[in-house]
């Protein structure tokens, strides 16, 4: 006789330990079990949220204690979902360089966190690896997740570690790279005319039937632990003080939304204090809902209509955590700006020729808008500034060989 849900509640909480409390919707407050497969809250709709047991997590968990451990997000375990007795699905994630930018910075102190260097080659390897890793453990057999690119890469990878089955929808002009790469990892990867919220849509309206398990940005409460630990690591390695300034590409913002998570879970720690830097949202001038909601005192986004850019992780025309991320850029008194497609490739170029970095369109947004916002007197002379660079340049060739703005 199969063991009912009941049952299998009680084997996962008598052997598998953990310092996962419960899952908490983060707009109506609900509490949600995390011992099953859950997307949004039952009541409202809107993304759940891991709560962890910090005093608990704390008791093996120090600063003192990170040292000797390796360099992976992994290092962060007790504050991850994973039960400590069970193998996490991954590839070598995270530990990616803070690199000071010696020339492009002019006179602010430019630093740049490089996700290019994580497995796929983006920082949508964070949130897999940790969702794929809670996904398999729950029982889930077939995992579906809308793309733009990078996303789509990186679950095809991780499905594949962990002897899952990928389905991915990508927009049909998403950049050659990420289908090719999301195929040669044994993906079914369906092409559709439109947006990514166009491929969210028909996952939505199949994946009952299929038996998939949506693993879109925020639908579920894991890819949002894996981002959250951009945050820790930026702490660490910047010896506990968190910069002035944080300037990151914003399509669905988990990982605004994640490193805000972060950093209140450190000052609970007793790691960090109460500062907290100013948070940038950068997007793209075509396609801004968050800088149009942001600019307009909006508590959530529109949908931005005709939504088109060459940075394909930027055009998300309707994030799901808007709110959260509206709530931050104002609750940190930062704020979000757009940048021009033309102007990210001629930055872009830049960055390459002083930096020897080949970042993505995403990142190059984020260098450019370290100027506009210096020039506006938001980044004053000095102020320690981290970019993020979500991904590599090597991703985008057809963007970068059109010749925009050269």
């Amino acid at each position: 006789m199969p063991a009912s849900p009941t049952d299998k509640m009680c084997v996962l909480r008598c052997v598998a330990p953990m310092f996962l409390k419960r899952l908490e919707c983060s707009a109506c407050g609900l509490e949600h079990e995390w011992s099953r497969l859950q997307n949004l809250c039952r009541s409202c709709n809107r993304p759940l949220f891991a709560i962890v047991d910090l005093a608990a997590a704390s008791r093996t968990l120090t600063r003192k204690t990170l040292l000797a451990r390796e360099k992976s997000l992994w290092r962060y375990r007790e504050v991850l979902p994973l039960p400590s007795d069970v193998e996490q699905v991954s590839l070598g994630e995270g530990g990616t360089p803070l690199l000071p930018a010696q020339r492009f910075g002019d006179d602010v102190d430019l630093w740049i966190k490089d996700e290019s260097l994580n497995p796929t080659q983006s920082f949508k390897a964070r949130g897999m690896s940790v969702a794929v890793s809670m996904a398999k453990y729950l029982g889930a057999t077939k995992l579906a997740v809308p793309s733009a690119g990078n996303a789509g890469g990186a679950l095809a990878a991780y499905a594949a570690r962990a002897g899952m089955e990928a389905y991915i929808f990508m927009p049909r002009d998403t950049p050659r790279a990420n289908l090719v790469e999301c195929r040669e990892l044994g993906a079914h990867v369906t092409l559709i005319d439109g947006l990514i919220i166009d491929c969210a849509a028909e996952i939505t309206r199949r994946k009952t039937n299929e038996g998939w398990f949506d693993m879109s940005t925020l639908k579920e409460p894991y890819r949002v632990e894996g981002k959250k630990t951009l945050g820790y690591e930026l702490a660490e390695q910047l010896n506990w003080q968190l910069p002035d300034a944080i300037l990151y590409p914003t399509g669905g913002g988990t990982g605004v939304i994640g490193m805000w998570k972060a950093f209140d879970e450190m000052e609970a720690l007793g790691w960090i204090g109460k500062n907290r830097p100013r948070m940038f949202a950068v997007q793209a001038a075509g396609c801004a809902p968050i800088v149009c909601a942001f600019e307009a005192g909006e508590k959530t986004a529109a949908e931005f209509r005709d939504a088109h850019t060459i940075a394909s992780g930027l055009r998300v025309s309707k994030a799901i955590g808007d709110f959260l991320i509206l709530k931050i850029l104002r609750d940190s008194n930062g704020g979000a700006i757009a940048v021009d497609d033309e102007e990210m490739i001629r930055v872009a170029r830049d960055i390459g020729a002083s930096e020897g970095l080949f970042v993505c369109p995403e990142g190059a947004a984020c260098f450019a808008a370290v100027k506009l916002l210096r020039r506006a007197g938001k980044i004053t002379s000095r102020e320690r500034v981290v970019i993020f660079n979500t991904g590599s340049g090597i991703k985008y060739l057809e963007a970068y060989d059109r010749g925009l703005g050269g």
